[in-house]
């Protein structure tokens, strides 16, 4: 059995929820791992002038110095690493240097440090005790007729129509406007500024706001003003806050027609009413059991706040959730120059707000963390995988890419974390549901 580097460990706590990982490997150690090291290199690489492997410890040692330096290092730091994971009566969350391992001499002990947040001491108490009760819904005939009414006209046709336009049609218009896109604007922008030949629906979510009042009732071949107004969170940043004055020249007015029973079935390839109707009951079933184990579950994770009474927090953990807060907030208020010098200018306060979420966010994760270790409950990479794939699939990326960029923006362990937190919710809430 191959030796393995010996390392020492003293851990001591510094704050709350912070603890220093100090190690100390010996001068024996390091120079018996570094032999290890050099052994190994030994065997692999080729010396002009001796066989594969045979060439002197030595000459090895002196000519690939670095690359055992750094190989060493790799392996003390990896030693250290598996050490932390050995210890299982901390729940570590974040792991940094607080002194480094730096440049290793062989001939002395070596002495670095781990800064680590920890999750804090949570008490469950009876959790498994907990119980809620939330009815299912009934379905009711009306809502199976409402389904079927909007199948009816989801798979009908439109036709041109020569009367004046009402809630639902859709209008064949050309319209200009008075806001110039720049030069470098994304496609999407330029048609909110003119376009022909182009299709408006008179329904949510409107094309551009306040177009369903502005042609209901409008008539084929006729020109029409109106204004709109974009909100100030509009999703695109050029047009957020601005008030946009379109001329609208309507060309054709084309009305949906619903289908009756027979095309209905054809449709949908089936072959009754009555078919139709406890196929949509089941699924409306299914709508309404996730609804309830919805609110199910805000009911559980209520229970397990109130039973883990107060607790601290993780300082790093709780800056880097604050700050992801913060840019949350900015993103959805800062949409001008001049929204940006005023969040500049309110930025303790607004900092304090996503201290308040931040909080609340982080107690919600610490919490279901703490369940899912009492539960033993992890997210295996299979699963991980899986839900990956999933994704990839509805956001048009391969999986392997998807992981990649979650991996490099380190959003990766973010995310299983928050699988590990679905799947421990998802295991109380069959416990509690009544």
């Amino acid at each position: 059995m191959a030796k393995k580097l010996s390392i020492d460990l003293e851990i001591k706590a510094s704050a709350a929820c912070v603890r220093d990982f100090e190690f100390k490997v010996s001068a024996d150690q390091l120079k018996a791992e570094s032999d290890r090291v050099s052994t190994a290199f030994a065997g692999m690489v080729q010396i002009p002038g001796f066989r594969a492997g045979k060439a002197p410890l030595a000459l090895v040692k002196s000519k690939y110095a670095a690359e055992i330096a750094d190989e060493l290092r790799n392996r003390v730091i990896s030693a250290a690493f598996e050490k932390v994971g050995e210890n299982k009566d901390l729940d570590v969350m974040t792991l940094v240097f607080k002194k480094p391992v730096g440049e290793i001499d062989i001939n002395a002990d070596l002495e670095f440090v781990f800064e680590a947040n920890v999750a804090p001491e949570i008490n469950l108490g009876d959790y498994k005790s907990i119980t809620v009760e939330i009815p299912q819904d009934a379905i009711e005939e009306s809502a199976l007729d409402e389904r079927i009414d909007f199948y009816r006209g989801m798979y009908g046709s439109y036709a041109a129509v020569e009367e004046a336009a009402k809630a639902e049609d859709m209008l064949k218009v050309d319209y200009t406007s008075d806001f110039v896109p720049a030069e470098d604007a994304s496609a999407s922008v330029k048609r909110q500024a003119a376009a022909s030949d182009s299709f408006i629906w008179l329904n949510e979510p409107e094309t551009m706001p306040g177009v369903i009042a502005a042609l209901t009732g409008a008539e084929k071949g006729r020109e029409y003003e109106f204004k709109s107004e974009y909100p100030a969170d509009y999703r695109e940043a050029a047009l957020a806050g601005k008030t946009v004055t379109y001329k609208v020249t309507v060309k054709d007015i084309q009305r949906r027609t619903k289908l009756e029973d027979a095309a209905l079935l054809e449709k949908l390839q089936l072959k009754s009413m009555d078919e139709l109707r406890d196929r949509l009951r089941k699924a409306m079933e299914n709508d309404n059991e996730q609804a309830r184990r919805t609110k199910a579950a805000d009911a559980v994770y209520k229970r397990l706040d109130e039973m883990a009474g107060e607790f601290e927090l993780p300082p790093a953990l709780l800056a880097e959730e604050t700050n992801k807060e913060l840019q949350k907030i900015a993103r959805e208020q800062v949409k001008s120059e001049e929204d940006a010098n005023k969040f500049k200018e309110e930025l303790d306060a607004k900092r304090a707000e996503a201290e308040v979420a931040a909080k609340a966010a982080l107690r919600r994760t610490l919490i279901l963390r703490k369940a899912a270790r009492l539960e033993e409950i992890t997210v295996e990479d299979a699963e991980l995988d899986a839900q990956l794939a999933m994704m990839s699939y509805q956001y048009g990326y391969k999986a392997k890419e998807l992981k990649d960029m979650m991996e490099k923006n380190g959003a990766i362990d973010e995310f299983r974390a928050d699988m590990a937190n679905a799947k421990v919710l998802d295991k109380l809430v069959g416990m509690a549901l009544k």
